[in-house]
């Protein structure tokens, strides 16, 4: 049986720099961002690339939580690695390790009709997952600022094929962006959501255009998986909840809450150890 929700993406040990010091071998990448952040609300199926050396910490972090690992490979290559130091609340890129894509091919379940996420992953692994997914009811992708301007083809290929696209706006005006409506028309988007950190988020969806501001008065330890794990809690949510265009917003509010739980601490440590209630409790300091 299908799942009703699936995200495909990255699995990565990260080398995290910031006012919290520097930390090595950090786990985090899209796929489990959305992942914990989504089996808070419903649950979740993985495709997603893991070496050896990071299969225990995967198993251990996701023991407990509502999320299928049919889709899960572990192959003897290395970790997808991965470095970033804050800078002013935001991530500057410090490079990667992807060796692991040479690997590894996503392989989505056959006759998907679910809801599908493609996060961050090298951009020719990213298209594959999308192409692999074009049955699904609602697919959507997410954009990493290195690979978008390493890769733009790929990225064309994905915005081609995709229904909804987050990214910042960063992102967006590597992609050419300029006017989110123009943008969303020019690629035949059903929805396009930018992600603003601070300011908070915007989805905009034909004649509908939904803001959301960022929780207030909450500590920022580390932005790493914010955009992440607010997909996963906005879609996660919005499926729940039957997918009604009417329910973007609430989903929006959702997404938003999972965001300002992850970001109290170093990687993904917040939103693993989060539980349904904390994201209740969260989602009544969210902006109505």
């Amino acid at each position: 049986m299908n799942p009703d929700l699936l995200v495909a993406g990255s699995i990565a040990l990260d080398t995290l720099e910031g006012s919290y010091g520097r930390v090595t071998d950090e786990l985090g990448g899209s796929a489990l961002y959305f992942a914990l952040a989504a089996s808070l609300i419903t649950p979740v199926e993985i495709l997603a690339p893991v070496g050896a050396d990071g299969r225990d910490l995967v198993e251990r972090v996701l023991s407990g939580r509502r999320v299928g690992l049919g889709g899960l490979r572990v192959l003897d290559s290395p970790t997808y690695r991965w470095s970033a130091r804050d800078v002013g609340g935001r991530n500057r890129d410090l490079g990667n390790r992807d060796s692991i894509y040479d690997t590894w091919t996503p392989e989505p379940p056959a006759g998907f009709t679910g809801w599908a996420f493609a996060g961050s992953m090298r951009p020719d692994r990213q298209f594959q997952a999308v192409d692999g997914l074009r049955g699904a009811e609602l697919l959507a992708a997410d954009a990493m600022l290195s690979y978008t301007i390493a890769q733009p083809a790929f990225v064309a290929g994905i915005l081609e094929a995709v229904g909804w696209f987050f990214c910042n706006h960063a992102e967006f005006a590597a992609l050419g962006g300029e006017d989110p409506d123009r943008f969303r028309l020019h690629w035949k988007l059903a929805g396009l959501v930018l992600k603003d950190g601070p300011q908070g988020v915007t989805a905009y969806a034909g004649a509908e255009v939904e803001h959301v501001d960022a929780v207030a008065g909450r500590p920022v330890v580390d932005t790493t998986g914010a955009g992440d794990t607010l997909a996963g809690g906005m879609l996660a949510r919005w499926r729940a909840t039957g997918g009604r265009p009417e329910g973007l917003r609430d989903a929006l509010r959702w997404g938003v809450a999972c965001a300002s739980l992850a970001i109290e601490d170093v990687g993904l440590r917040a939103i693993a150890r989060a539980t349904p209630a904390a994201l209740a409790e969260r989602l009544g300091e969210v902006p109505a």
